[in-house]
């Protein structure tokens, strides 16, 4: 993959050295950095269309490497992490890549492979912001469905057909295919499979 020529890496650690060591090496490189010297300034003082990944030290005075992935993680829009630590402790890896990291090195760290590990973010970073794109943008068609309308999705989706929805909803079979059609074409999701993966994915809940 070639590297967004904007992509900008956050660095998180509370060793000084650390900062200026990892900053060199990326610029070189031809990314930029923004440093924090603590999770704390980094929330302080990001915002999440500023980084397109974050190279993180796990173990820092206050809240740490693993809470602050845990914040981004509930923000809704996580950024790909990478994890340093200066010793290999298996359940704090294990812990942080179960929550979604990229992966955790041990320092120090080879130059080749915190390089590879960037690449493999940023890759990871595309795929998460292409993926928020289509959510928001099957939001956006979800919204213009009208209470009727929504509420036969809500049957389609838990199996039912047009007659038993109909029964349901105290309407003729007739109006429930316009309902369906109006829905299909304002979600531009022709096919029931299509429908469930889309309401599965926006948390609509199947009629019971």
């Amino acid at each position: 993959m070639e590297k967004p020529a904007t992509a900008t890496i956050g660095l998180v650690d509370d060793d000084e050295g650390m900062l200026r060591a990892l900053g060199r090496l990326l610029r070189t490189h031809g990314y930029a950095t923004r440093a924090f010297d603590s999770p704390d300034r980094f929330l302080m003082e990001h915002t999440h269309e500023d980084l397109n990944c974050v190279v993180l030290d796990v173990s820092m005075p206050g809240c740490n490497g693993l809470e602050l992935q845990e914040y981004l993680n509930r923000s809704g829009k996580p950024l790909p992490i990478i994890f340093l630590s200066g010793e290999g402790n298996i359940p704090i890896s294990v812990r942080a890549m179960k929550a979604g990291a990229v992966t955790f090195l041990v320092k120090p760290v080879e130059e080749h492979v915190l390089l590879e590990s960037i690449t493999t973010a940023l890759e990871q970073n595309d795929s998460n912001q292409s993926e928020r794109k289509e959510l928001d943008s099957l939001r956006r068609r979800m919204e213009r469905l009208t209470a009727r309308e929504r509420e036969v999705l809500e049957h389609v989706i838990s199996g039912k057909p047009n007659k038993l929805i109909a029964a349901d909803l105290g309407l003729s079979i007739q109006t429930v295919k316009v309902h369906r059609m109006q829905v299909t074409k304002k979600l531009e999701i022709p096919s029931v499979a299509g429908l469930v993966s889309a309401a599965n994915r926006l948390g609509v809940v199947p009629a019971a």
